[in-house]
């Protein structure tokens, strides 16, 4: 290993000490009161070198907003092997949701913490690739699924946005505890029964 590789290794695992000792933070204290200077004492280095890796708070909500998704993606891959689109549309959502439940927290920062978002439009990027990845992956097999002959009568893309908020919202109501508040006859199993509800209505379409 040349002297250039070790430093390129060296500063790709500080820059990933960082963002380890930010989450752990983040989970802890909350995003809103977890400093820059905070994340520097976690990991015992100075401020200084915090930010020769990250402009700011943002932007290290951002890192880890892109390695939220790149988890989920990975966990979309045993989808790849299923053929029938219908039966990939519903183990999506089942994959989707025990996503969101095991990784509450990340869960979150994935989709309703505004800080990445707001990262990325003050940033040069255009696009937001890690949503738009998320979404095409649903929104091909919709299309897959239209082409089997399924939800004659709809719009592809309103359609998949439909599915997608469906599902988030079930997760996030499950996540915030709203689901326990309710008084549901069996509240620990509300949000898999609600999917397997909302799953008899879309095979008839």
């Amino acid at each position: 290993m040349t002297i250039a590789d070790r430093k390129a290794r060296d500063k790709e695992n500080l820059k990933a000490l960082i963002l380890q000792g930010a989450k752990k933070l983040f989970l802890e204290k909350g995003i809103e009161q977890t400093t820059i200077r905070n994340i520097a004492d976690e990991i015992d280095y100075s401020v200084g070198t915090v930010y020769v890796y990250f402009k700011d708070k943002n932007a290290i909500l951002h890192d880890l907003h892109t390695i939220g998704f790149q988890e989920l993606g990975g966990n979309f891959v045993e989808l790849y092997t299923i053929e029938n689109p219908m039966e990939r549309l519903r183990k999506m959502g089942i994959i989707y949701m025990k996503f969101a439940i095991e990784n509450s927290e990340m869960y979150d920062l994935m989709f309703n913490v505004k800080a990445p978002m707001e990262y990325i439009e003050n940033s040069d990027k255009e696009d937001w690739n890690e949503g738009v990845g998320t979404f095409d992956a649903l929104k091909n097999t919709v299309a897959q699924c239209m082409e089997k002959g399924h939800f004659l009568g709809h719009e592809l893309e309103p359609l998949s946005f439909m599915i997608w908020s469906l599902v988030h919202g079930m997760c996030c109501l499950e996540i915030r505890n709203r689901t326990k508040g309710v008084k549901f006859s069996k509240p620990e199993t509300i949000l898999t029964d609600g999917y397997q509800e909302f799953l008899k209505i879309i095979e008839k379409l």
